[in-house]
């Protein structure tokens, strides 16, 4: 059986992406063999340039990058590769580009499936959604965003698999992320200050891209607006209730953080706790009563949520075969290689999907 060739248009080569497209590259003889797959870059770009090689990169595209990348546009791409006959193309968004997602309508109808990790194009107004969703069907490809929402562990396969099986989904809750999750794990454990232990996430570089985003509840509603539209449900970002972390009367008139009121504030918090009660910030959708919920709790200890640990995410998905005993996956901090290997797991399943319709067609 003649092997599959897989074109991957790459946008963005920063951790994740380069991490990409080293795993793959290191990982062709692999997939070749167990999936007779035969992957290959053919285009690869930064938010200014791309770098166009026909037969797709090799192990010195850094230093091709660099010497040859050249300005670009999406139609630049497009016609690339309709000028060299790609077939079987998949567009990877390893970006957080607002202006890439605009262009998502225009690859599909130019026969690119699409894999991302960016988050935008599914919390995007409902119409824009919806259109998205519209233009996969007419012209047959692929739209697989797992990463967007954790490291590429199957929430939202699991979800999926839940809501077409016609099980009835009651709750999703959980800690979506992993910034949030190792302040709070810190702040509940130890004996220290709010602010001290922000300073120190931000050291790290937990927070260095979205720190406000994270501290603002925005990114946490992001991700539980994407899991609510895998089980049908029409919602907007404007319907979730959002409490954010760092709240008016936490900032000076400058905007800068006071830090004193922020200390003040969280020390009453975590004091006020029943005994063996943790502070943890979660997302929540109750679908019965129809809400959707960002917000900070007092968690049990002794429950899933309670024992997290690091900067560990989680989601609890509760239904009706399974009644009070949550469905829970839980994985550990988001690097960059996790992160990389959850987009291989929706490029291989885009892989597949193409592999099928073309024995439909032999």
């Amino acid at each position: 059986m003649s092997k599959l060739k897989i074109n991957i248009i790459l946008f963005g080569i920063g951790n994740i992406g380069s991490t990409l497209i080293n795993q793959i590259i290191e990982s062709q003889e692999f997939f070749l063999q167990s999936k007779n797959i035969d992957f290959h870059f053919p285009i690869i770009t930064n938010s200014t340039v791309a770098f166009f090689e026909k037969e797709g990169v090799g192990y010195a595209w850094e230093t091709n990058f660099v010497q040859l990348a050249i300005p670009f546009k999406v139609e630049d791409i497009i016609e690339f590769a309709k000028e060299n006959e790609f077939e079987n193309l998949i567009a990877v968004d390893a970006t957080a580009s607002d202006e890439l997602i605009s262009h998502y309508n225009t690859l599909i109808q130019n026969g690119f499936n699409i894999v991302a990790v960016n988050k935008k194009a599914n919390t995007l107004p409902l119409d824009l959604y919806k259109e998205i969703r519209e233009n996969l069907k007419k012209y047959d490809k692929e739209f697989l965003y797992e990463t967007s929402v954790d490291t590429g562990f199957p929430v939202l396969q699991t979800l999926r698999d839940l809501y077409y099986s016609g099980e009835k989904i009651t709750r999703i809750r959980g800690v979506f992320s992993d910034n949030l999750s190792y302040v709070f794990n810190r702040f509940s454990n130890e004996e220290t200050t709010f602010s001290s232990v922000l300073k120190d996430a931000s050291l790290l570089g937990l927070m260095r891209s979205t720190f406000k985003e994270d501290l603002s509840g925005n990114d946490t509603a992001k991700k539980l607006l994407i899991l609510t539209r895998e089980i049908g449900k029409d919602f907007e970002l404007s319907d979730i209730k959002i409490n954010s972390i760092i709240k008016e009367e936490h900032l000076e008139k400058n905007g800068i953080l006071d830090k004193e009121a922020i200390d003040r504030y969280f020390k009453i918090s975590k004091i006020t706790q029943a005994d063996n009660h943790v502070l943890r910030y979660v997302g929540e959708f109750d679908v019965e009563k129809n809400t959707l919920e960002v917000k900070l709790v007092s968690e049990s200890a002794a429950s899933a949520i309670g024992q997290l640990k690091g900067s560990d995410t989680i989601f609890e998905i509760y239904t009706q075969s399974y009644a009070d005993v949550p469905i829970v996956i839980q994985s550990a901090s988001a690097c960059k290689q996790a992160i990389s290997r959850g987009i291989i797991t929706d490029i291989l399943k885009v892989a597949e999907k193409i592999k099928n319709k073309e024995a439909v067609w032999l």
